[in-house]
Order: structure tokens, then sequence, then C-alpha cells
């Protein structure tokens, strides 16, 4: 049985806020909170490089963690500023060319296609987007028809950021390996909140946060590289920890995946990613995984019974996210209304999934994302208040 005492005992934000937007930034759980504290402390006591030197056994168990949460080898782990420096610098180390392929998602977000449409132009690359299948997500028969072209990348959103959808990460992947075509997944949103084995999904890359279902801190991200891929990946810039300079006009990469990283980094805030970690494998995400959907499906019902209400959520499987509009409310009104009454949500805008919410017709809509340690109350008091907001606009 699920300890939702202990979850919300460790969690000091709950006795705050009745907190719905973990796909922004979850809550951070007290171990974390102690060890960004702890290190910062150290660094005013001692000096930051003194201190960094202090923690390098705490600092190389990040990637053990790491590597345990994804299924792969630490040398394969880099820690990174952000999810979105993560994903860049594997995108950008990629060698296209004119001609190449690089197949996308209907639901992609913003960050990463914009990019797309920069390589493309500086080098010619095409970009061209994966037909949905009737529940909404990448339609896999599709890609595998698509994947007969001159595909140099397959580059996937796993958990778009406007709603519930899951994308089948693992049914791309075997087409992907099958046909020797690299494979970028885009985790932020899926890392913390569900199990996610890169061996399974059969990625070549991987980015992802700390600071959405992983419960780190901000201003920390990671990515995954598999060794047999990353000889052919040069950085799209390098630094002395990324690279060693050995003669006036020669240097060598560092082998594995560290070659993505740079020299300076938040150490404290690394540390609290780890913590971070080691945390959620205490749980365990398969123990997790199934709370997180139970209470987002909670809420989708709840949502079917607020008059006007229309819940947006698609996809074959779903997940802790739950996007919806409400008649007569702009969703700024309805996140601004409940944050007054102590209830965060978010809004997402057509502009972050351009093709997705433009094909749908949706200019915005409110995003709830739940955590586990959401309680089924927290949701029901949610749920009063959004049948409740007419009287708190007017008032």
């Amino acid at each position: 049985m699920f300890d939702l005492d202990k979850a919300r005992r460790e969690t000091p934000g709950v006795n705050h806020v009745v907190h719905l937007n973990n796909a922004g930034a979850a809550l951070m759980p007290q171990a974390v909170l102690d060890a960004v504290k702890a290190h910062l402390e150290l660094e005013a006591h001692t000096g930051g490089y003194e201190a960094a030197r202090a923690r390098e056994g705490e600092l190389s168990a990040v990637y053990t963690s790491l590597a345990r949460l994804l299924g792969c080898h630490p040398d394969e782990v880099a820690v990174v500023e952000n999810a979105t420096r993560a994903w860049d610098m594997a995108f950008y180390s990629i060698p296209f060319r004119a001609g190449d392929v690089i197949l996308t998602s209907q639901a992609e977000y913003a960050s990463n296609y914009i990019a797309y449409l920069q390589v493309s132009r500086r080098t010619g690359a095409v970009v061209e987007v994966i037909p949905d299948d009737e529940h909404g997500q990448v339609d896999v028969e599709a890609l595998s028809r698509m994947l007969k072209k001159r595909v140099k990348l397959v580059s996937i959103t796993h958990i778009p950021t406007n709603g519930g959808l899951v994308n089948p990460a693992a049914e791309i992947g075997r087409l992907t390996r099958a046909h020797g075509v690299l494979y970028l997944l885009d985790a932020c949103q899926s890392v913390g909140q569900m199990p996610v084995d890169v061996q399974e999904i059969g990625c070549d890359l991987l980015s992802a946060t700390s600071r959405k279902y992983l419960r780190g801190p901000r201003g920390v991200g990671f990515l995954y590289a598999r060794r047999e891929v990353l000889q052919r990946l040069e950085p799209p810039f390098l630094d002395l920890h990324a690279a060693t300079w050995v003669a006036p006009d020669r240097y060598e990469i560092e082998p594995g995946a560290r070659r993505f990283e740079n020299w300076e980094c938040n150490v404290a805030g690394k540390l609290g990613l780890g913590a971070a970690v080691d945390y959620a494998l205490a749980w365990g995400l398969e123990n997790t995984w199934p709370r997180v959907r139970a209470l987002a499906e909670q809420v989708r019902r709840g949502l079917g019974e607020v008059p006007g209400c229309e819940v947006l959520d698609l996809g074959r499987e779903r997940c802790g996210i739950i996007s919806f509009t409400l008649e007569g409310y702009a969703p700024d009104q309805i996140r601004d209304c409940l944050r007054r009454q102590g209830i965060n949500v978010n809004v997402s805008r057509a502009p972050s999934t351009f093709l997705d919410m433009t094909r749908r017709g949706i200019k915005e809509l409110v995003r709830a994302s739940v955590h586990y340690y959401n309680s089924e109350t927290e949701l029901e008091r949610f749920l009063v208040a959004l049948g409740r907001l007419e009287q708190e606009v007017r008032a």
C-alpha cells in the first residue's frame, strides 16, 4: 500500500500549497533541500573550489545514481545546466548534410522544433512530421514507412508539454534500431514520473531535467548518450573539461558522455539532483507511477462533471498531466483564481507545441499535473474550486 503520509511528511511544501504544477517544477522533498543547503553552507564556510573537492565522492555518485535510474553505464551520462542544454548538446553534435531527413512528432516542443528549422536552414536537412494515429500519438506504422527515406534522425518528445499523451517510445526505438537510425528522446516530463529504461526504449540519446517529476532543484539537467554512438558525435563547443589540450595544434575529446559537459557547474544543484534521483529510486518508479496515473484519472473524471469543462488529453496511454479548458474563462484567469486559493496550475499556449495545438484549434489551455505526494483531498479541493470559479471571479 502506498505510504502517502510518509510522502507528505517528507515534502515540506504540501503544508503551504496544493501543488498541481509538477510538470513545471515539482515540490522538493526534504532530502533534496538538505543536500542543496548543506553544500551552499560548505561553500560559504570553506570556498567554492574547496567545497567541490571535499564532495568529489558524492559528485561521482550522481552519475552512478543516474545510470541506475536510466539503465545505462555511468560514463554514458552527462550533467549539464538544464534539459534544453542537454538536448541541444546532443542535437547540434549530429553532422547533418543537405538532404538528410529529421523525423519528429506533431506534438513536438517548440525549443526542439526551432532547432530543427535552424539546422535545416544551415545545412539543407529536411524536417518531416510523423502523422498521429487514431489515439493522437505517433503513428508507428507511418514511421516505419517513412524510415525507408534518407532519415538521419528520429527526434521525439516522450510526453509533450501540453497534455497527458505518452508517445510509444519503445515501439519507435525498435524501428530506429532495425533501420540503424539515430534516435533522440526528449524525456523531460517522463523521467521521474514513470520508469524510463534506455535499453528497453532503444534510444541513442535522451535529455531530461532535475526540476520536474524527479523533484530536484532547478538549473540542472542531464543527457544520456549511448557508448556506440558517442564517437560519431562531436559537441558544438568544447572546453578544458570536455577535451584536453595535448599539443599546440591538437586536442583530445573526453571519451565518454562528459564531453557534453563544461567545467563550471552548479555543484549544489548537481548534488541536489543526485539526492532527488536516490529519493526516487528509494520509492521505486514502479510504485509511484501507478499512483500518478490513478490520481490523474481521478482529476479527469472530476473535470468531466464540471459544467463547461473540456478535457483535451490525447493518447492510448496517459500520464499525470491533465489539460483542459473551461467555457467562459481564459486559462490565465483560471490559473490566477486558483492561485489566490493556494492551488498551483499552469497555462500552455499554442507556440509551445505549435503544430499540435494549431491543428486542434487550441490557443491556450490549463495544465494541471499531479504527483504521488498529492492527496485525494487536495484534488477534491481543486475540483470544488473550479466549480465555484464564477463566485471567485466576481469576488
